[in-house]
């Protein structure tokens, strides 16, 4: 809880004005039980009709003062509940970001995003409305005991005649609440929606390095979902404070009707002055600290589960002194002796003593059997795990000493199952080199023989594909993401067989984009099928996690009889 409130330091002064408009919303209904002892001493005993009305107009005076200062009460602790809210979301959001797919593949992504909608939302309600019940409940509750000195019987009829006109302010404001939490709601679930997409596909924002610009998209969609939330904040308020307004002038009309009575000896200027103050304010104070008690403690509970996220630390960590890249990288790669083991499964090898030097602007086809460790490769490569024995170098420098997003941009990824996002086209394509003109991305999408299906659609590149790119077939997904390579333009491509969803006409298209793309770059890929191995430099033939085999196509189909065999079920694994 101490973390929790901690996080109120940024917010000192909306923090005072809540404070302040605390204590004189409190006092004022303390004071309240002053005006009525004058009411009572002046007016009653004194059987001065005259004072008896000046004093009915002051204490109505302090009333509006107390639904004043209600008003701002509620309005910036709520303020506050919402932005301490958010603030979480974006620290634990942006943590998330950094975090290896180790942590993924041992966290379960729903229990995530949990955490970012109910304990948040649980948090901002002990924020927002726990805390100010809760001290204005020990205000009042400890004014009531100085000030308690009798009791008496309730006007209860009286005040159930206010009900009805009570009700009127939920009537209308209600409605304002209600549309403005639909909306508020609504923008929460994008949020949510947001959080999935960006965390389900880890891999390839950290492939792009795209950490930063999906954390100022998530910013954006937050400060969406604050505007929502401050004008249901503002409706909600002046319901509450027009309730308490109207509230308090009923009561005080019931206290001047019960006047009358005393004032006909039908009642006595005590009854009337308990009814009025004391046992209503003690025993709502008493209720109001038990139910904040509870909500306390859920919000305990929840300020771990996401202290735990905040306080865990990634696998992958980039030193406190990198080295940094200072020329155009040549695109070298060189693997000696390593060993790896996924951290969360156990420590049965991956790889085993892998040694592989791959020269730049090399073609290197990795072939063997589902397990062999080709993908494996790709995640080393690009430092989504270490190495737990061994070194991979690149251009000379080892990986684990450069800085991880100088490392990762000097790789463009294509993964078998492409990655779409539910956006457009052109954000799509983009997400290679977000900077990019209008021009290079139609240019990149014309390579990949993307442009020939997206300028059908109707908006065009600002088509949006929705979600997992539901509107596109595979084939034309796989085109979108060859185009993200193309505009990405980066030295080293990994291809998780990139031709593989696409039929045998837009295969030679696609084959003819990538060998422009290809072009003066390392090209590692993973091949499935004969008809991209035969044009590699140089074929890697990997089994249980070690390198059995490497040559030409020719060379290996007289030398190895795994190739021989995957040769012939056209590398089909």
């Amino acid at each position: 809880m101490l973390w929790l409130f901690g996080q109120l330091g940024p917010y000192k002064r909306q923090v005072t004005f809540a404070m302040l408009a605390l204590i004189v919303g409190a006092m004022s209904w303390l004071v309240l039980g002053q005006g009525v002892k004058y009411v009572v001493d002046q007016g009653f005993v004194a059987n001065n009709a005259q004072r008896l009305n000046q004093l009915v107009l002051v204490v109505i005076g302090i009333g509006l003062v107390g639904s004043f200062a209600t008003y701002f009460r509620f309005y910036y602790m709520i303020w506050l509940g919402e932005r301490v809210s958010a603030d979480i979301r974006q620290n634990v959001y942006s943590h998330l970001l950094t975090l290896s797919p180790s942590f993924f593949a041992a966290t379960r992504t729903g229990e995530v995003i949990s955490r970012f909608t109910s304990d948040t939302t649980v948090l901002q309600s002990v924020v927002g409305m726990g805390l100010s019940m809760a001290l204005r409940a020990i205000v009042t509750f400890i004014g009531s005991l100085i000030l308690m000195m009798l009791t008496s019987h309730m006007l209860t009829l009286y005040v159930l005649i206010a009900v009805p006109v009570v009700l009127f302010p939920i009537r209308i404001f209600g409605a304002k609440v209600r549309v403005y939490a639909r909306n508020s709601q609504d923008r929460v679930a994008d949020v949510g929606a947001y959080i999935d997409e960006s965390l389900h596909e880890i891999q390839t924002v950290q492939a792009y390095t795209h950490e930063q610009i999906d954390k100022q998209r998530f910013f954006s969609r937050i400060d969406g979902v604050m505007e929502a939330a401050r004008k249901r904040i503002q409706f909600r308020a002046l319901m509450i404070a027009s309730i308490m307004g109207i509230s308090l002038l009923a009561i005080t009309l019931v206290a001047w009707l019960g006047a009358q009575l005393v004032l006909n000896s039908e009642l006595t200027a005590g009854e009337l002055t308990a009814f009025m103050f004391y046992a209503v304010m003690a025993g709502g104070s008493v209720a109001t600290i038990s139910e904040v008690i509870g909500e306390i403690q859920k919000a305990a509970g929840a300020s771990e589960r996401l202290m735990e996220l905040l306080q865990t630390d990634s696998t992958v960590q980039t030193q406190a002194e990198p080295i940094l890249i200072s020329s155009k990288v040549r695109g070298e790669l060189k693997l000696e002796q390593v060993s790896f083991y996924y951290p969360t499964v156990d420590e049965t090898p991956v790889l085993t003593e892998l040694n592989l030097s791959i020269n730049a602007g090399e073609r290197i086809a990795l072939v063997g059997p589902s397990g062999a460790g080709k993908s494996t490769l790709f995640q080393l490569l690009l430092r989504f795990y270490d190495v737990q024995q061994g070194q991979i170098t690149l251009d000379s420098l080892p990986i684990a000493q450069l800085d991880i997003n100088q490392l990762r941009q000097q790789f463009a990824l294509v993964s078998q199952e492409s990655v779409i996002f539910a956006c457009s086209v052109f954000d799509n394509i983009a997400y290679g080199r977000p900077n990019a003109s209008k021009d290079d991305v139609i240019a990149a999408a014309k390579a990949a023989r993307a442009d020939e299906f997206v300028s059908e659609f109707s908006e065009g590149y600002e088509t949006q594909l929705g979600e997992r790119g539901v509107r596109l077939s595979g084939g034309q997904k796989q085109r979108i993401a060859i185009a993200r390579a193309i505009l990405a333009d980066r030295p080293i491509l990994l291809l998780d067989e990139a031709t593989s969803a696409l039929d045998a006409a837009n295969e030679v298209k696609v084959k003819l984009a990538l060998d422009e793309l290809m072009k003066d770059k390392t090209t590692i890929i993973i091949a499935h099928r004969l008809s991209t191995v035969i044009n590699a430099d140089r074929i890697v033939v990997m089994d249980k996690g070690k390198i059995i085999a490497i040559g030409t196509h020719q060379e290996l189909v007289q030398s190895n009889s795994l190739y021989r065999e995957l040769a012939e079920l056209q590398l089909i694994s």
